[in-house]
Formats: structure tokens, C-alpha cells, sequence
């Protein structure tokens, strides 16, 4: 059957050429494959595609993930007698993956958390350019940004988890609450194997260390108001969202299909794509969230450390190992690049140290009170001056 014009987003006439030729039919397919705000085919494609750039991605053996599996075990009893956080009702689904099957996982369990803010995203772009532009012309505005804005959120989406995809070791390495059904504790063994390599790290160790991280950040986010609160964070920022608009038309008008080193620059780059206006209130929105992630964070630091230095006689060289990796790995790049919500290396150092703090003025069960609910996480306040959090929760 031959395509009619509504069908072909590039309005050519119909004919055979659009269904015929292999080519047309693969840009028709991922161009139509998404009615929603981000084009979740191209993002994954995008996504596989940038994991294995320039590097190999070998399949994990059965060895490795039963390796794995092992390490979980022994965190989950670690971490519960540890917190005194009781542990997730469902047993976790353990996997060893490649770099690839990491980008799919994750834009699978990201999709329900970034695709109302994409929404609104769009419903900002459009109502930006409608009141810019003179009325005759923007209907046709309008129906070019509707195409053009969810292949520019599904390709940078793809280029930023492609690009974390070929440092992160685990599912966990975006820490924030994922959907029901996305729980998945998945382990990055190219990744993992490299680390350990550049290191000269006992596998063994280090995989458990490893594990301790994924199984502290499950516990934390199996809370059951948690993926509710950060939602709403996240809902609430976007909600008031103001676009740059000066900033947002140079970038469209630089776009240039014929340059894909200049695309991918772009959209791999460090500023956030869509340049949001950051007023008052924002900041002070943005601050919730920031205070919400320093803290899931800083307290899977503070347990990764002491279970770590419990149990495993090479801690302090995988502990300096991590340091030095962390003082040039990117935070949560995804939430920056696509919502311009920034957190930074420091903000973690600050959840980790409100978490010792609490501990040696209290003790753990104490600390763990900030997952009873979402009035009882930390402030940004409360995580620079730990005793306002203890004075409010005593």
C-alpha cells in the first residue's frame, strides 16, 4: 500500500519510492515509530549505537552473572542488617549485561519519569514560538516543531545514555526511583571488567562493592512513597518551566543535517539543549530535587563505605579507585542535559558527610528515620547543617 500524504512526514507525493526504497522506509518507520513528546525508537538506536562507538561490547558469560547473583545475596543481607531498612518484598532480578542492553533497560525504566516533563517541554517550545512569531505564520511553525521536537529529545536522550553507557557499572549509576517493573538490578560487565583491569581490583571484591551500591539504592527507592515524591519533584519543576527562547531559536537555526559531527556535538554537549530560564522559584524547586537525589545518594555512599570497609580486605583500594573516577565522571547527566537540573559531585560529598554526621552524633537506626517517608528526607538546609534535621525528627 502506498503512502498518502499525512503519512509521509516529509510531504512528498505518494507513491512507491516511499515504501520501496530500504532507506525511505527506515526513516519513515523511525520518524513515525513515536506519537508521544521524545521519540523513544530513535533514542534507543541512538542510544546502542553511541554504547559501542569506538569500543567492543562482549557479551557477559553465565559465570558472570552468577557471580552476581552471589554478590546480591550477600548485600541484601548486608544492607537490611546494616540500615534497618526493611527489605523490598519482590526478589530482585539479577542480569549481566552489555553496554547496549543497558541504554535499552534505561530508556525503558526512564521513559514513565521523563515523558511528562518531555510533554511539557514541548507544550513550552510551541507556545514560545507561536507567541514570537507573526499569526499567518505560525501554523507551519507549529507542525515542524511537533516533528522536530521529539527526534531532538529522542536523539539526546540516545547520545547522553549512550555516551554514560560506556562508563556506568550498574543500573543504579542514575539514582533515582524507577517504575514498577524496572527494578531490574542490571550489572555493566565490559565496563566492569575494564575498571578492574585499569585498577588491578580482585573481581570478586569489587563486584560486591559493587553490588552493596545497587542493593543500598533498591532498599532506599523501594520505599513506597519514594518514586511518588520524586515525581512530584520533577512535575513541579516542569510545571513553570520558561524557555530561552533567543537561545532556543539560534540552536534550531544551527541544526544542519549535512554536519552529524556538529549534531552530535551539540547534543552530547554539556548545556542543557532546550535553555531553561532559571528564576526564583525554579531555584527553589530545583532545590527539592537536588536535596532529594544529594541524599539517596550521599546515604548509598555512607553504606557502600562501611559495609565496605567491613567486609572487604582491598576497600581501600577500590575506595581510592572510585575516588579518582568520580573526580571526572559526569552526575546524572540525563537530568541535567534534558531538564537543566544540575547536580554536582560536591552535593553528593555533602549527602555522604550529613549521613556521618547523623551517625556519630546519633547512630544508624537514627539516620535511617530520613526513609520513613518524604517529610522525613533532608533538606538542602538540613544537609549542610545536620543537627536542624535531628532537632526536627527527634
Amino acid at each position: 500500500m502506498s503512502s498518502t500524504p499525512e503519512e509521509n512526514p516529509f510531504g512528498a507525493p505518494p507513491g512507491d519510492i516511499w515504501n520501496d526504497v530500504p532507506l525511505f522506509r527506515e526513516i519513515q518507520r523511525v520518524l513515525m515509530s513515536s506519537s508521544g513528546p521524545v521519540n523513544w525508537e530513535l533514542a534507543r538506536q541512538v542510544g546502542i549505537a553511541s554504547a559501542s562507538l569506538g569500543t567492543e561490547d562482549p557479551a557477559p558469560s553465565d559465570e558472570d552473572r552468577r557471580g552476581f547473583e552471589d554478590a546480591v545475596r550477600v548485600a541484601e543481607l548486608q544492607v537490611a542488617g546494616f540500615t534497618g531498612l526493611e527489605a523490598p518484598s519482590d526478589i530482585p532480578k539479577v542480569e549481566a549485561v552489555r553496554r547496549g542492553q543497558w541504554v535499552q533497560a534505561n530508556i525503558e525504566g526512564l521513559r514513565a519519569l521523563l515523558e511528562p516533563a518531555a510533554t511539557k517541554i514541548g507544550d513550552a517550545i510551541a507556545t514560545a514560538q507561536r507567541e514570537a512569531m507573526p499569526e499567518q505564520a505560525q501554523a507551519g511553525v507549529a507542525q515542524l516543531l511537533g516533528q522536530l521536537s521529539p527526534l531532538l529529545l529522542g536523539a539526546q536522550v540516545g547520545t547522553v545514555l549512550g555516551t554514560l553507557a560506556q562508563q556506568v557499572l550498574g543500573q543504579y549509576d542514575i539514582a533515582v526511583p524507577r517504575p514498577d517493573g524496572a527494578g531490574a538490578l542490571l550489572f555493566v560487565v565490559p565496563n566492569i571488567a575494564r575498571f578492574e583491569k585499569d585498577w588491578s581490583l580482585d573481581p570478586t571484591e569489587f563486584r560486591t562493592w559493587i553490588a552493596i551500591h545497587e542493593v543500598t539504592h533498591r532498599f532506599e527507592f523501594a520505599r513506597p512513597w519514594a518514586l511518588k515524591r520524586f515525581r512530584e519533584l520533577i512535575d513541579d519543576f516542569t510545571s513553570t518551566l520558561t524557555l530561552d527562547l533567543d537561545e532556543l531559536q539560534q540552536r534550531l537555526a544551527s541544526l544542519d543535517p549535512s554536519n552529524p559531527e556538529g549534531m552530535q556535538e551539540m547534543l552530547a554537549g554539556q548545556e542543557n539543549l532546550f535553555g531553561a530560564v532559571m528564576d526564583d522559584e525554579q531555584r527553589l524547586k530545583l532545590g527539592r530535587i537536588q536535596a532529594f537525589m544529594t541524599a539517596a545518594e550521599g546515604y548509598g555512599d555512607h553504606v557502600m563505605h562501611a559495609l565496605g570497609a567491613q567486609m572487604l580486605p582491598s576497600y581501600a583500594r577500590i575506595d581510592e579507585a572510585m575516588r579518582r573516577y568520580r573526580e571526572t565522571e559526569q552526575v546524572d547527566p540525563v537530568f541535567e542535559r534534558l531538564l537543566g537540573i544540575e547536580v554536582k559531585r560536591e552535593q553528593y560529598r555533602l549527602g555522604r558527610a550529613f549521613c556521618d554526621t547523623v551517625v556519630e552524633l546519633t547512630d544508624e537506626t537514627t539516620l535511617a528515620r530520613m526513609w520513613d517517608s518524604a517529610e522525613a528526607l533532608p533538606s538542602m538546609p538540613e544537609l549542610e547543617e545536620p543537627r536542624l534535621w535531628l532537632a526536627r525528627s527527634a
